[in-house]
């Protein structure tokens, strides 16, 4: 089977057992980087995503899933019962050639199957095991299901996300599916590079509420340092002031004014120099401690001219800011157009797909405007199985 496209993974073979979103994001990003992903999927109805919308209707009047196509372009798809035995040696013959297996199964469904970790180690002495599930393979939690949702909540993030007093505010992306994909991905890269001095494979263990804990960043440090818990705050930053998005006379820009010096060239440009020497405001710590009147004195200043007025004064005076983009404007933006962030796949019954592209810029291996289109359920069965000697 031909790649896509080549990079510095080019010749691994992964062997993709996951499903929604967490594990199929890690191995996307391994494709990305080079690696050749047969998805192993149910048979009949595939991958649960297959069923989730958006839904885009093609010219003969059926549906394919955009959430689908965003994180599974460019895999190979294969339909195998692993309850089943002829499926069970398909299966088993293409562990004899993976380097990776990534699986998100809950914890104890692969020992149920007969392919958990322990129990194919010596078989494939060399494979990369790599389990994505809610909890992790260890502790009281281990055999719960989870969603992204769950862990968000579980793992502190929401309690720091939306306004003082507000409901309680799911992060807009999928953090915990995401965040732990892309711990996936170091884990499973780490191991590979073990495996060059080892000779060894070994399992990579990865759960989505560990991941939300480690993106906690300084809210645990500021529990520690202070007793105090923390909680929402909408834009602002806990600790440092003025970072925020504040109101301009048609809408809102961000700015993010990290230390004295910037804070000066924002009080100058917004025509406030005053404030710099306000006893209030002059240092860090008086401004987060004053933040509420710092916001009020600025927004009252930046209420005379539009977004785009003040984001150009600002920029010329090198000032970290931006506009309050919404996807539109994000798939418009011409830095984001430039460094090639949304790339198009040719889908046979529908054409070209814009999507997200791959963050990874490297300079020794090319980043194509075009990627292959995600799988029909077992659309490359023949060509594996030929592949494999099976067919």
């Amino acid at each position: 089977m031909t790649q896509q496209h080549t990079g510095p993974l080019s010749g691994l073979l992964v062997v993709d057992l996951t499903r929604v979103l967490a594990g199929p994001y890690a191995a996307l990003m391994l494709n990305e980087l080079g690696a050749r992903v047969i998805k192993v999927e149910p048979p009949r109805s595939g991958d649960d995503s297959r069923h989730i919308g958006p839904f885009v209707k093609t010219p003969s009047g059926e549906v394919k899933s955009g959430y689908f196509m965003s994180v599974n372009r460019a895999k190979e798809s294969i339909a195998l019962d692993l309850k089943a035995e002829g499926d069970r040696a398909i299966f088993e013959a293409l562990l004899e050639r993976a380097d990776i297996l990534v699986e998100n199964y809950r914890g104890g469904t692969m020992e149920k199957l007969g392919y958990g970790y322990e129990q194919i180690k010596d078989r494939y002495p060399k494979l990369i095991y790599c389990a994505v599930s809610g909890f992790g393979h260890t502790g009281p939690y281990a055999k719960r299901p989870a969603y992204d949702m769950v862990v968000q909540a579980m793992g502190g993030v929401m309690s720091l996300t939306g306004h003082p007093d507000s409901p309680p505010t799911r992060v807009g992306t999928s953090t915990g599916d995401l965040s732990a994909g892309l711990f996936a991905v170091i884990g499973m890269i780490t191991a590979l590079y073990d495996r060059t001095r080892t000779g060894k494979g070994q399992k990579v263990d990865i759960a989505m509420l560990d991941s939300q804990v480690a993106l906690l960043e300084n809210a645990i440090s500021r529990y520690v340092a202070t007793g105090q818990v923390p909680g929402p705050l909408g834009s602002r930053h806990p600790s440092i002031a003025p970072f925020a998005a504040f109101a301009t006379k048609d809408g809102h820009i961000a700015i993010a004014a990290g230390n004295d010096d910037l804070f000066a060239r924002v009080a100058r440009v917004i025509g406030r120099e005053d404030l710099i020497a306000d006893e209030r405001f002059t240092s860090n710590p008086k401004r987060v401690h004053n933040v509420d009147v710092l916001t009020q004195e600025m927004e009252v200043a930046l209420s005379a001219h539009e977004s785009k007025h003040w984001l150009a004064k600002l920029d010329e005076a090198a000032v970290p800011c931006g506009p309050l983009n919404t996807v539109a404007d994000v798939m418009a933006d011409p830095q984001v157009l430039h460094r090639n962030m949304i790339i198009e796949t040719e889908d046979p019954d529908l054409g070209a797909i814009r999507m997200q592209g791959n963050p990874v810029k490297l300079s020794g291996h090319t980043d194509p405007k075009t990627r292959a289109h995600a799988p029909d359920l077992d659309e490359h069965r023949e060509a594996i199985l030929r592949e494999l000697g099976l067919s």
